[in-house]
Order: C-alpha cells, then sequence, then structure tokens
C-alpha cells in the first residue's frame, strides 16, 4: 500500500499560478500517475496523466495550463497549474492513473477566487 500525501494548494486570483506536489511513501516509478479534482457536488475527474516513462496527457479543460512531472528519485508527483479560472476551484489529488487506485490521501484545496 502506497500512502499519498498532497500540497500546495491555496488562493489564488484568476490567471495565477500554483504548484502541487504529491509525495508518495514508496516507489511509484513503474505506475503511471495521475491528477484527479472533485470540485463540490462533482464527481472526482482525471485531468492529468503521467507515464512511468513521461509521457503525459491532459483533459481538455486544463490542456496547455497545467503540466504533470515527476520525480522518481523523490517518489513525487508534481502538477503545474497556470492561468487558473474560477473552474478550476476543487481539491486536487493524485492516484494510480492505470491500475486500481491506492487510499486516496486528503487532497489539497485549490481556490480560484477574486
Amino acid at each position: 500500500q502506497v500512502h499519498l500525501v498532497e500540497s500546495g494548494g491555496g488562493l489564488v486570483q484568476p490567471g495565477g499560478s500554483l504548484r502541487l506536489s504529491c509525495a508518495a511513501s514508496g516507489s511509484i516509478s513503474i505506475y503511471a500517475m495521475g491528477w484527479y479534482r472533485q470540485a463540490p457536488g462533482n464527481q472526482r475527474e482525471l485531468v492529468a496523466t503521467i507515464t512511468n516513462t513521461g509521457r503525459t496527457a491532459y483533459a481538455d479543460s486544463v490542456q496547455g495550463r497545467f503540466t504533470i512531472s515527476r520525480d522518481n528519485a523523490k517518489n513525487t508527483v508534481y502538477l503545474q497549474m497556470t492561468r487558473l479560472k474560477f473552474e478550476d476551484t476543487a481539491v486536487y489529488s493524485c492516484n494510480a492513473a492505470t491500475r486500481a487506485p491506492w487510499s486516496w490521501g486528503q487532497g489539497t484545496q485549490v481556490t480560484v477566487s477574486s
């Protein structure tokens, strides 16, 4: 079982940027990883994925604004978010992308507000 701890969220104005981190308790180097988000009243959605070889993919809603990356030596996955919009407000979590998910961490709240 891998435990995941997300950090880096906060309150930001529209157009601003944030960098989220997801630290895993064990090695995740062989796994594709993803960043997910869940807004109040909505289902959790997958917004970005990165394979174990570094190939990335994004939801249309964040394409061109978000960048996912990973540092396998640190067992950490990142999400650089730029040009944030009101609709990006959500709790962001990371987890495996192509295997059964591990237990979900608490996530990190991102609030975009003026």
